[in-house]
């Protein structure tokens, strides 16, 4: 009987190593440390510069400012780019010329995971943590913490400015934060027909209708501050018999004629709600189905939202159009971690 080789397959053999100058000279290696160094501290320095340019420049103020482009948009992201590049050219020039670069054969074996494999393996990870010479060369161990540790503050910033933030107050112009909308601007504010603008007397509707309605001025806002403003104050109302509706404690004089209104901003992820069923005055929204009760104070009947929606408590002025009492009494839209449960 033949014997059967101890591998599968025949060993091909590996050319002669090649020794890089840094694993013969010092002084080379200590030149490669300091290079290496010098990158991730320019990423750490990128990285400042980015949350610097995040206040110096106005977003939407210079929209041609470089080459076209806004200085904001060119500035975040060029020292963005800049500090994630170096700090990824910083590793590979490390693993060129610092780290072992010596092959290393493992057998394959049965998927079967022994001690002796999990020995192995910690083994192994000691092993590339020495070889990669992580702990004894602390400065580039420090740089590298520094440029990462650093990356973090963009996270906080992009995180800030994912929306208004809930301590704003409201203002002449429009409502901020996430605890005021345009309705708080003024006493008195007429609900009017989305789009075309037009205010709505109780005579215009009836029973069953559902209208789209935002507050009265909106429309003299433009651009990004008219999204942001419409995002919170855009409403519902719709008409049902006076005595269909259950009012909830303290807004027994909130509806006019069977007409309620209600924030369109679904209160699970701010999805807009305008699916409604006349028959059970129920409306749903098309994001994940939460359904509301509008009839009864839009308490959720179904789905994964966990508020009823905002009322806007409605009277009528002395023209006979519909207008909002006050702003809505709670934020609207899904939760964030300063609300009030």
């Amino acid at each position: 009987m033949p014997a059967v080789p101890d591998e599968p397959i025949a060993n091909p053999g590996l050319p002669a190593h090649t020794w890089r100058p840094t694993d013969l000279d010092e002084g080379a290696a200590k030149r490669a440390e300091r290079q290496v160094s010098l990158l991730f501290t320019l990423s750490a320095v990128c990285t400042v510069l980015f949350v610097v340019s995040y206040f110096v420049f106005n977003v939407g103020d210079n929209w041609e400012t470089v080459g076209g482009l806004g200085a904001s948009t060119v500035a975040l992201g060029v020292f963005l780019g800049l500090a994630l590049m170096l700090i990824g050219v910083g590793i590979i020039q490390w693993a060129r010329k610092l780290m072992a670069d010596v092959e290393i054969v493992e057998m394959r074996h049965p998927a079967r995971s022994s001690d002796e494999d999990r020995q192995a393996s910690v083994d192994a990870l000691n092993l590339g943590l020495e070889e990669s010479g992580l702990a004894k060369r602390p400065m580039i161990r420090r740089s590298l913490f520094l440029s990462v540790g650093v990356l973090l503050a963009p996270v906080v910033v992009l995180l800030r400015d994912l929306g208004p933030t809930p301590g704003q107050v409201a203002n002449a112009e429009e409502g901020t934060g996430l605890e005021h909308t345009f309705w708080g601007t003024g006493t008195n504010i007429r609900v009017v027909r989305d789009v075309v603008g037009t205010p709505i007397r109780p005579s215009d509707l009836e029973i069953g209708d559902l209208v789209n309605g935002v507050p009265d001025g909106i429309f003299d806002l433009e651009g990004v501050e008219l999204q942001v403003a419409k995002a919170k104050a855009a409403v519902i109302m719709v008409k049902m018999e006076p005595d269909e509706i259950k009012p909830g404690k303290g807004r027994e004089d909130w509806s006019l004629d069977g007409i309620i209104c209600y924030s369109k901003i679904c209160s699970h992820v701010g999805c807009p709600i305008s699916l409604y069923e006349r028959t059970t005055h129920h409306v749903l929204c098309p994001c994940h189905q939460s359904t509301f009760d509008l009839a009864d104070s839009a308490k959720v009947v179904f789905g994964p939202a966990g508020r009823p929606l905002p009322q806007l408590p409605l009277a009528i002025d002395d023209d006979g159009y519909l207008v909002a009492q006050s702003d809505f009494t709670e934020p609207v839209g899904p939760s964030y971690w300063s609300r009030e449960k």
